[in-house]
């Protein structure tokens, strides 16, 4: 089930978000201002998030400018929910990478719509990356990982997610609360100095072949 974070300081539109969300299938959460929408984004790590625009204290130009600034959240789908119709606005909040704006009020099926293309072109991005992957890829060890400045516990991490696994199924396959392997990823990501799991997944993989080829294919000086 697709989770779905909803940032709205109207109560009676973030009630009926929620409310068609989850008719749809979805798994809705919602937050009634900017900070309380960033913390949740981060802490649970949203497959999409809508905002408003024009909120107190955050507005949603700021959560998505601190979203994107940061590898845990820099990748997720986020549509604008807003009221203004000035072209200068919504400019901004693409040049912030925004992937969409939905214009107040707006219609059920427009709205819906624009979650299933959004959530759609992600897996497809996910898809394509697996692609890469090579069949025959080690995923024995993690040892490999450790050459990339990983500790031993980070390149574990990042094998099981390499192979497509959850932070709660690395967790529970660790044996470490999800918190942790959330803690774990930021810092992988810092050290590969990448901005999500599909490209940590890409580098991790890549090395994982390398090393597979460099074994069987020894130099000169091996044998």
């Amino acid at each position: 089930m697709k989770k779905i974070l909803i940032i709205e300081d109207e109560p009676q539109t973030r009630r009926n978000i929620a409310t068609i969300l989850e008719m749809e299938g979805y798994s809705p959460v919602t937050a009634r201002e900017g900070r309380a929408g960033l913390a949740l984004a981060r802490e649970l790590q949203p497959d999409l998030i809508l905002c408003d625009v024009s909120m107190p204290e955050m507005d949603g130009h700021e959560v998505l400018k601190a979203l994107r600034a940061d590898a845990r959240t820099a990748c997720i789908p986020f549509l604008f929910l807003t009221a203004r119709t000035d072209r200068k606005d919504v400019r901004t909040g693409m040049d912030l990478g925004a992937d969409d704006y939905l214009y107040k009020p707006a219609r059920v099926d427009e709205l819906l719509g624009a979650i299933r293309s959004r959530l759609e072109r992600k897996r497809e991005q996910v898809d394509a990356i697996r692609e890469t992957i090579d069949l025959s890829t080690d995923f024995s060890t993690p040892a490999p990982l450790e050459a990339l400045g990983l500790t031993p516990r980070e390149a574990e991490v990042l094998l099981w997610v390499a192979q497509g696994k959850s932070n709660f199924d690395v967790a529970t396959i660790i044996g470490a609360a999800e918190k942790t392997i959330k803690a774990h990823l930021s810092s992988i990501f810092e050290k590969l100095s990448v901005e999500s799991r599909n490209a940590a997944t890409v580098v991790a993989i890549e090395t994982l072949n390398n090393t597979k080829r460099k074994s069987s294919n020894p130099s000169c000086a091996d044998k």
